[in-house]
């Protein structure tokens, strides 16, 4: 049995207060950030991967079912407007279409060949790499789909929850982060999950950084989307090259990112 199905550590949780419920949450949850931490130099390499492919123009794909693959796609639709970075550069695909986002696709997941399909869909090659993500470690769509990759010259990684599974086997980067038994049995959208998004969170944002997309502290490529992303980079620029407030506003939004309007101010 898989460490993720476990059971519990946590009996009769039908007869917990919210206090209780939640402490008990909360105590599980403390483990992840550790469990996470002892895998540093497996999402470090995993990041060198991607990296190594996204700098000579490449992709970055996740691939997931249910809640890991809703997680990847979060990641990859948050890179254009944080980074900006093209759209398509960070691609999150789920098993059963963009319907599954929101509603499950019954059986999605159990198809072994569906998940290079999809790939195909976006010509994947060489140049790429796809990361599964599948708390189990042997989700069939994600497994099917880095095996094709494999014979195929197209550099795969994992995030998977259980040790020894199927999916890091068919990787050249795993990141495998044991959580062990979740709060719910086998409720892996809690821990699991969790530990997810924080490697997820790693490896763009490290990506990024390394990609130049980040200088100093600062997100000197994000979008101006909103009003409180002009606020931020009004700011960015006031504190970079010492203009007021009104022509730091100025500046920005006449050339349309921090990084251009610093640029032109200090030329």
């Amino acid at each position: 049995m898989n460490v993720t199905e476990q059971d519990s550590h946590h009996q009769n949780l039908h007869k917990l207060t919210f206090p209780e419920l939640l402490q008990g949450i909360n105590t599980e949850d403390m483990g992840v950030a550790l469990s996470v931490q002892e895998k540093l130099p497996q999402i470090a390499a995993l990041c060198q991967l991607v990296y190594e492919r996204m700098h000579i123009g490449g992709r970055l794909f996740y691939m997931g079912a249910g809640t890991s693959g809703r997680l990847g796609i979060v990641d990859a639709s948050e890179c254009p407007p944080t980074y900006g970075v093209e759209h398509g550069r960070v691609i999150g695909i789920i098993a059963g279409g963009d319907t599954a986002i929101r509603k499950a696709v019954e059986f999605a997941e159990d198809d072994t060949q569906q998940g290079f399909r999809d790939l195909q869909e976006y010509k994947v090659n060489e140049m790429d790499v796809v990361v599964g993500i599948s708390a189990s470690g042997r989700t069939p769509y994600v497994l099917g789909a880095l095996n094709t990759c494999r014979e195929n010259g197209i550099a795969t990684g994992c995030i998977v929850c259980n040790p020894g599974s199927a999916i890091a086997t068919a990787s050249d980067a795993p990141v495998e982060v044991v959580t062990g038994p979740e709060f719910v049995t086998g409720s892996t959208r809690m821990k699991a999950g969790t530990a997810t998004k924080m490697i997820l969170n790693m490896i763009t944002t490290s990506v990024m950084i390394r990609l130049g997309h980040v200088v100093g502290n600062k997100m000197v490529d994000m979008q101006l989307s909103n009003d409180k992303l002009i606020e931020r980079g009004t700011r960015m620029v006031m504190q970079s090259v010492g203009l007021s407030e009104t022509e730091a506003r100025e500046m920005l939004l006449k050339y349309g990112s921090v990084r251009k309007a610093i640029e032109a101010a200090t030329a």
